[in-house]
């Protein structure tokens, strides 16, 4: 299974969530678990209709760096 980096981001209205590979999916909600679980689906939306189109699937290029405490 491929995992994507996914990026929240507060907003006057709840959050944002965007994923750099694919580029262009995003999701928006009033909580942090509702934005997770609409940037779900929005992903495997936007990889289903990748594979429909005959695009090729994006490798993941982003990943998680941990600042050290």
């Amino acid at each position: 299974m491929t995992q994507y980096l996914v990026l929240f981001e507060n907003t006057s209205t709840g959050f944002s969530a965007y994923a750099p590979d694919p580029p262009g999916c995003i999701a928006t909600g009033p909580t942090i678990p509702e934005t997770r679980c609409r940037m779900e689906k929005a992903i495997a939306m936007h990889l289903a209709a990748m594979r429909e189109d005959g695009d090729p699937i994006p490798e993941p290029s982003h990943f998680e760096l941990l600042e050290a405490r």
